[in-house]
């Protein structure tokens, strides 16, 4: 029997009591650890710390896209001012061929609305997505503990997995995740990137995408020498494109809002397109768009609020981005 994947509004947040207390917590743990990698590398980010491109172009929202998706940004019709920032996640400025998470993020600028933080009107409407389909972990707390821990190098980090999972979940987890970020990868152009985590569309709650057009061509052999210069050379030559997909919640069993973890089944649907058209990054303009994009704020609740992030983990990174923010003076 076919499963029913119609896009219900029957969505709830769950909200632990404590959530204030450890978020701060998680917020000094986050700006420690970006002040010492700073101290290292330079100024920058706690994650996704090496910018590997940046890039603008726009971003369509199509008619005729089903009701679940018509609010906010894709409310009406029309062409958004975009700006794109590629990046490696690690906390390190590591080689690409390391194995890593990989984020694409994107600002959508010329929205109309309030903003998710209700600071009045959003500024822009932001994108932060990566090369996995859902998050390694159920919730924040995980997620914190473990960055904390691989902070301090893989001795440390082997471990605080061995004390936290046992002699033989520790291994087995390590694996999971080693699985995880080694996953293949042919680049930014080629590869699917997600949200992994959900947001508000108006009253439903979705889940993004943005997959490549084919027109992009294949990934290249060896591109994981340098991620950046793969993609700058495509740009150079040709516009590439995306279509942005939403995927709704159902219901709590299938899509849950506060598990970061599980995948969800439910299908996606277009409903606008991304276009990047040709551009030289080393470039003049290129290169003050690249030193832009490194000092900008790229954050799921820089938003409107009809986009809201959704869930612990989404809430976590309220905090946890904006002391970032703070700590490296983009704010």
């Amino acid at each position: 029997m076919a499963k029913d994947f119609t896009p219900s509004t029957q969505w709830q947040e769950q909200v632990e009591a404590d959530e204030a207390q450890r978020f701060t917590a998680y917020g000094q743990q986050f700006v420690a650890i970006q002040a010492r990698k700073s101290a290292k590398f330079g100024p920058g980010r706690a994650l996704h710390r090496k910018q590997l491109v940046a890039a603008k172009g726009t971003l369509e929202v199509l008619s005729n896209i089903p009701k679940f998706a018509q609010h906010g940004l894709f409310a009406t019709p029309g062409t958004h001012d975009v700006q794109v920032r590629l990046s490696n996640g690690g906390m390190d400025r590591a080689p690409d061929k390391m194995p890593d998470i990989r984020g694409f993020s994107l600002r959508v600028f010329g929205v109309h609305g309030d903003s998710a933080l209700g600071l009045g009107p959003a500024k822009s409407q932001d994108f932060t997505l990566i090369n996995q389909e859902q998050f390694a972990f159920p919730k924040s707390a995980e997620f914190v503990d473990f960055v904390v821990a691989a902070s301090g190098g893989n001795g440390n980090l082997l471990k605080f997995l061995l004390k936290r999972y046992g002699l033989l979940g520790g291994p087995a987890r390590l694996l999971k995740l080693l699985k995880s970020v080694g996953r293949s990868f042919g680049g930014f152009a080629t590869e699917p990137v997600f949200s992994a985590v959900p947001i508000a569309c108006g009253p439903y709650a979705v889940r993004v995408r943005l997959l490549p057009s084919d027109g992009n061509g294949k990934a290249t052999p060896g591109a994981n020498a340098d991620w950046g210069a793969d993609f700058s050379a495509r740009l150079k030559g040709q516009p590439l494109t995306w279509e942005l997909q939403l995927q709704p919640f159902v219901r709590e069993d299938l899509t849950p809002i506060e598990d970061a973890s599980v995948n969800w089944p439910s299908p996606y649907t277009t409903v606008a397109r991304l276009t990047l058209p040709r551009q030289d990054t080393a470039s003049a303009a290129g290169t003050a768009l690249a030193a832009e994009a490194e000092a900008a704020v790229f954050d799921p609740w820089q938003a409107l609020a009809a986009h809201r992030p959704l869930g612990d983990v989404q809430r976590a990174r309220k905090v946890v981005y904006f002391e970032s923010q703070k700590g490296r003076g983009a704010v």
